[in-house]
């Protein structure tokens, strides 16, 4: 029970303490709790393999949230595309949205990569005064950066 993997998730919560990130915060409690009620071989497989899954769905809802409490409708939509900031947000968005997808695949094929992601994170919010916007984005930015590394260094 009090292994590397323990002592690890004290560490991260003690950045989270620090950083005053409420997210790694509740994160890393909830894994806490699930090893020391030795729920972790049941469940940590599946968190790992489904919960990006689960954590894009629950963004989506949040997102579409205002749409379905009819807080935003077609009116707001048809004024907002007479805004030349709202075609500037519709690209960013596409593009994020892009980036991320990279992220997914990163994530699930080396997850080892989302330690060094918290970390940057916390590092920013603890000393830059970021803002945590989560390993998805970042993932999909460090797969960017790794496929256009990969593609200089073969030249």
């Amino acid at each position: 029970m009090f292994d590397q993997s323990f002592f690890f998730l004290l560490l991260l919560l003690t950045i989270g303490i620090l950083a005053k990130n409420s997210s790694l915060l509740l994160a890393v409690a909830v894994l806490l709790v699930m090893k020391l009620a030795g729920l972790d071989e049941k469940i940590f497989d599946i968190i790992q393999s489904k919960g990006i899954n689960w954590g894009v769905t629950i963004i989506t809802i949040a997102v579409l949230a205002p749409i379905a409490s009819g807080a935003i409708g077609f009116k707001d939509l048809l004024d907002a595309m007479k805004s030349p900031y709202a075609w500037i947000a519709l690209i960013a968005g596409m593009l994020v949205a892009l980036i991320a997808k990279g992220g997914i695949t990163l994530l699930q094929d080396d997850p080892h990569i989302t330690t060094a992601l918290v970390l940057g994170t916390v590092i920013a919010v603890a000393l830059f005064k970021g803002i945590a916007v989560g390993p998805l984005v970042g993932a999909g930015i460090a797969f960017m950066a790794m496929k256009i590394y990969e593609w200089i260094s073969a030249i």
